[in-house]
């Protein structure tokens, strides 16, 4: 046998000959053969757990009926699965779970008939049946006991437990009346998330599950994944929304709420309503997980105030106008403004073939480069990776990080908003597999599980990773092989590392020398280490070359292009990777190339037959065209979908900016603040009513599938908005035959898409080998057919099979470091607005802190936190403000954000900074109870903010 065949062992199951892999135990390897093996408390995502005892089997030459979960495979095995002891044995563990489980679904005199739950639900006097269990039609012990005829000979008698149902948490219910013990659920909260919110509790006796702290989930640390939902086999844990409603069918697709790129299975009823989104178990990057937002953020696309039909501005208002007409009069507004005057700005929910039609329209039917994506508010970020790497993207995959040795996270809110990123990064810390090093001046979620958590002074993260690089330079700890094979300019970065002595480093930051040498020695040492960065708190310019120094630190230690390790920059929204690669960006052409590069316009006019604008004047990224619209220097735009930055300030006064246009057009969901003060208004389709293609943060480019169309909405793609925008104009060059025609022009234009193709993702799509659909099955098992794994870029051909692990672009470029000191905020700073807001606000947010007391107010309604929160201060602060120690303030941002709470005086606090940590369950309730129709994508983030602290009445802290 050779290295690279796969060694397999033969065994007999029921007469038939399978083969299976060595370490496998006999479910796996039975269920890859296609042969069924009940079974209630195992799941394909966790480790084998033998509780439920359903899966036993009889063994040739072996005492007893062990469980086929936990039995591995041997060579020559034989085994019988519908043995008479065997079937016993189920037979009498159904018998003990029916006689505590409701089973009406068992006794309904239409059972033979009821395929569709629907029929049932017509009969109204019918109220004892399958109607009342929210799990109808998805319960695997229902259809367990069918499969073994348990019905027939069973007296089917139970004994009701009698349990309050718990409805007042946000986003699903619990129902431990009909919990079956099976603690699929228990598994993956602490197994897969790490986040141990639920365990297995007593009551009476009884062995249940509960809350691991409290008696609400808001106290116990849960973050809303909602993977112990999809895991559950009966109706015990179920989303509150839709609850009793039935899926017509299943549709598979990626998530649109951030660039993870998680694959999720959409349940559809029969009237084209999403209803429920489940983790696909086999979804490349997220592998059965998902978030809050995917999770329980969709529901914005069956809204009942979604724009229905074009809108045109006549005498003053927005009237109901056909598309040839809104098209029509689009065309006519904008063409007076072709040129410079012209800006767009597109959604990171748009796919990458709307996004370049996006770009091909300003540069082409409006003669601009002026265009960019709302949530591109730190071009710095990936412009450093560029400088170094020569690509606009990071070089790791997200699931290989739980194979990393080490994980460096530079301010990062990874647990919120890149949500499924952390959940592999957690498993390997709790493993002990894993060293995890934190720096943020936040309290997250991740420094909760970090060995080492470095807080430095907001804005000096850029001092803190210079340091670093001076300790492995200084010490003798880079890879010299990996930097002599792949990096130029080393001597000139490590001479201008000379500022960066630990001392000036700790007294830049206010971490102690100590930690920085500790961190940068756990990082240097580390077999392979990834680093993952937001660079949330840095501010001013510093953003690029502080991306440029984390590139550094990886390549000096060998840290790019290999397994386990590379570079994550992140960014929020879902396709903002792709926005970069189609150039949809101001300062970039499709493929990574520059608008200011005379010979990348004439290769792309010549694949175009149109000649591409100069750079001249700079064009306009997304802040600096609101800030042209402010000046009456742009006077018309276009703008595709609502964000967040919008309306916090992010990209300035957009209102201002909206209400400074002659002419503007927007194509969106909602009637936003920016369609009210529109002067077309296009009906813009969901990310679940198109097709296309995103690319995640992995540079994994995955088919977008369409999911269900809102019947009572006129919606069209984005794509084919800008179609008819361009005919309008007379523009030539879009006339493609849907987003696959699309992708392909992109694959002429980006060399690293050369070899994608819509036929390709979806051809290539792995097939899920499972038992037959009669079988019971888990839901995430159910429902996973053929997995589209996507391509990852580079993919230069047709049969090149993408590339994991990115290496630089020929040589990497060193990058020097520059020591940029930065000012201490204050009240003579110009944030300080006048030295009203002399502080800066770090808050921070997580799951639990089981160290401080927390109640939850408990009143018939939704579930509310109550708990004094602490404001942290150092002692000068507290005394220049006139505050004492335990007195009731208020902390106000100069955005006009309030949080209570009571002054706690730290020594080691650091001066000018006010630290402040709350609960995630806050947070959770929050969006559940938002009237926003897309909550999600308009959720707050964590933030630096300039602040006071103001004394305030004793009940008003504690309210």
């Amino acid at each position: 046998m050779t290295t690279t065949e796969r060694q397999t062992l033969t065994l007999t199951v029921n007469g038939a000959e399978i083969r299976a892999e060595p370490g496998q135990m006999l479910i796996q390897a039975a269920n890859e053969a296609g042969v069924y093996i009940p079974y209630l408390c195992y799941h394909p995502g966790m480790k084998p757990y033998g509780a439920c005892r359903m899966c036993v089997v009889e063994v040739e030459g072996a005492p007893g009926t062990p469980a086929a979960c936990t039995l591995p495979v041997r060579d020559g095995m034989v085994v019988n699965t519908l043995g008479d002891q065997a079937l016993g044995v189920r037979d009498a563990i159904l018998d003990l779970l029916l006689s505590e489980h409701p089973h009406g679904c068992l006794t309904c005199h239409r059972i033979d008939l009821c395929g569709p739950q629907d029929i049932c639900l017509r009969h109204v006097d019918v109220t004892d049946r399958c109607v009342t269990c929210p799990k109808n039609e998805r319960c695997e012990l229902k259809d367990t006991t069918r499969f073994h005829t348990q019905g027939l000979n069973s007296p089917l008698t139970y004994q009701y437990r009698g349990l309050q149902i718990e409805t007042q948490d946000p986003f699903y219910d619990r129902d431990y009346n009909l919990c079956i013990v099976c603690a699929r659920c228990v598994r993956a909260c602490e197994e897969v998330r790490g986040d141990s919110a639920i365990t297995m509790t007593e009551r009476a006796g009884q062995v249940l599950v509960g809350t691991s702290r409290g008696e609400s989930l808001l106290e116990s640390g849960c973050e809303f994944c909602g993977l112990c939902i999809d895991v559950c086999p009966v109706g015990a844990l179920v989303e509150t929304d839709h609850k009793w409603e039935r899926a017509a069918r299943y549709e598979q697709t990626v998530c649109a709420e951030c660039p993870v790129g998680c694959q999720l299975t959409y349940e559809v009823n029969r009237f084209g309503k999403v209803i429920r989104a489940i983790g696909e178990l086999n979804g490349p990057a997220n592998q059965g997980n998902a978030c809050y937002k995917g999770k329980f953020g969709f529901e914005y696309v069956n809204s009942r105030e979604r724009v229905k039909q074009p809108l045109v501005r006549r005498n003053g208002s927005l009237e109901p106008a056909s598309w040839e007409e809104a098209a029509a009069a689009a065309a006519e507004g904008l063409a007076p403004h072709k040129g410079t005057e012209f800006a767009l700005v597109a959604s990171p929910r748009n796919t990458n073939e709307e996004l370049y039609l996006a770009q091909k329209f300003a540069r082409i039917a409006m003669q601009s480069n002026n265009v960019d994506s709302a949530s591109n508010d730190r071009p710095g970020l990936m412009e450093g990776m560029h400088d170094v790497l020569g690509q606009y993207a990071g070089t790791a995959s997200v699931q290989e990080t739980r194979n990393s040795a080490c994980v460096l996270v530079v301010s990062a809110n990874v647990t919120e908003e890149q949500n499924v990123l952390a959940v592999p990064v957690k498993q390997a810390v709790r493993a002990g597999e894993q060293r995890l090093i934190v720096i943020d001046a936040r309290e997250t979620e991740l420094t909760r599980y970090a060995h080492l958590w470095l807080r430095p002074y907001p804005g000096t993260d850029l001092a803190l990773i210079g340091g670093m690089l001076k300790v492995i330079v200084d010490e003798g700890l880079t890879d010299r092989e990996f930097v002599d094979a792949h990096c130029d300019g080393f001597d000139a970065m490590a001479a201008s590392l000379a500022p960066f002595a630990l001392d000036a480093v700790a007294a830049e930051t206010g971490v102690p020398a100590e930690r920085v040498a500790e961190a940068a020695r756990l990082y240097a040492q580390s077999a392979a280490a990834t680093t993952i960065f937001a660079l949330d708190n840095t501010v001013g310019g510093t953003r690029r070359i502080t991306s440029r120094l984390i590139a550094d630190l990886a390549l000096i230690t060998g840290n790019v292009g290999k397994p386990a390790a590379g570079l994550l920059p992140l960014r929020h929204g879902a396709n903002d990777q792709g926005q970069l690669d189609v150039g949809a960006e101001a300062r970039l052409l499709p493929g990574h190339r520059h608008v200011a590069d005379a010979q990348d316009r004439a290769a792309l006019g010549t694949l175009w037959g149109a000649p591409i604008p100069a750079a001249d004047p700079a064009p306009l990224r997304v802040r600096e065209a609101f800030a042209a619209a402010r000046k009456g220097e742009v006077k018309a735009m276009l703008v595709l979908g609502d964000h967040v930055h919008y309306e916090d300030g992010t990209l300035g006064d957009t209102a201002a900016a909206f209400e400074a246009l002659e002419f503007l057009v927007v194509s969106d969901t909602f009637l936003s603040p920016a369609a009210q003060r529109a002067n077309v208004v296009f009906p813009a389709a969901a990310f679940s009513e198109k097709r296309g293609t995103f690319t995640n943060m992995e540079r994994r480019v995955q088919p977008l599938r369409q999911v269900a169309v809102n019947r009572a909405v006129d919606a069209r793609s984005d794509l084919e908005t800008l179609q008819a925008l361009a005919n309008a104009l007379g523009a030539p060059g879009f006339d493609f035959d849907g987003p696959e025609a699309v992708l392909d022009e992109i694959a002429q234009a980006v060399p690293q898409y050369a070899g994608v193709s819509y036929r390709r993702l979806i051809d290539e799509a792995v097939p899920t080998l499972k038992p037959s659909n009669d079988n019971p099955l888990p839901t995430q098992v159910l429902y996973s057919n053929a997995v589209a794994m996507g391509v990852q870029w580079p993919c230069p051909a047709p049969d090149h099979p993408g590339t994991p692990h990115l290496a630089p672009v020929g040589r990497a470029q060193l990058a020097p470091a520059e020591w940029r000191p930065r000012p201490r905020h204050g009240a003579e700073s110009p944030e300080s607005q006048g030295g009203r807001f002399p502080l800066l606000l770090a808050q921070g947010r997580v799951l639990a802190q089981p160290e401080r007391e927390v109640s939850v107010h408990r009143n018939g309604g939704p579930n509310q936190v109550l708990r004094e929160e602490e404001l942290t201060l150092h002692p000068a602060d507290a005394a220049l403000a006139g505050l004492t120690d335990g007195q009731a303030v208020r902390a106000v941002t100069a955005k006009g954000a309030a949080l209570l709470g009571r002054v706690r005086i730290a020594p080691d606090a650091l001066e000018g900074v006010a630290s402040a940590t709350t609960l995630f369950g806050e947070f959770a309730t929050a969006l559940d109870a938002s009237e926003h129709p897309d909550p999600m994508n308009h959720a707050p983030r964590l933030a630096v903010l300039p602040a006071r602290i103001e004394p305030t009445e004793h009940e008003e802290a504690g309210s």
